[in-house]
């Protein structure tokens, strides 16, 4: 393979919703920032596996995945992200070493909590109009160049 081949990660996250339509979120242990549980794919690992476990391992909330909401690139990072919304289904709310905080937000917590390019991964997820593609630098959203 050629070393100036393009390498992307693949990190997945699960928005999990809860029946009164709270959002499961964590406080990041390595920078305090408010996030949907996810992470990086691991090899051979499909994407849904992938967000079972990622959550479970964040949380300690087993879930069951219902569809794709969108795929988001981070330009930057080189890292493609598969957004899947979820619904609880066992298990009792832990942080673990990779989460210091986690609760349950409304919308408008997304919104005030998390990042601009976060948080559209999880409002996104709660409309029916996806799955959503969007890039970002990082910091902001790319907007989408017409052809």
């Amino acid at each position: 393979m050629p070393t100036d081949s393009p390498r992307h990660s693949v990190s997945v996250a699960g928005i999990v919703i809860r029946e009164d339509g709270k959002i499961l979120a964590i406080r990041r242990a390595d920078n305090g920032a408010w996030e949907p549980p996810g992470g990086i794919l691991e090899l051979h690992e499909d994407p849904q596996t992938g967000v079972v476990r990622e959550v479970f391992e964040e949380t300690s909330i087993t879930v069951d995945v219902h569809q794709l909401t969108g795929v988001y690139e981070n330009m930057k990072l080189s890292v493609v992200a598969p957004v899947f919304r979820c619904e609880p289904v066992a298990g009792t709310e832990r942080t673990s070493s990779e989460s210091t905080d986690i609760d349950w937000l409304t919308p408008d917590e997304v919104r005030e909590r998390m990042s601009e390019v976060i948080a559209i991964r999880v409002l996104d997820a709660l409309d029916d109009s996806g799955p959503h593609v969007r890039s970002q630098d990082g910091r902001h959203l790319i907007p989408v160049r017409s052809r």
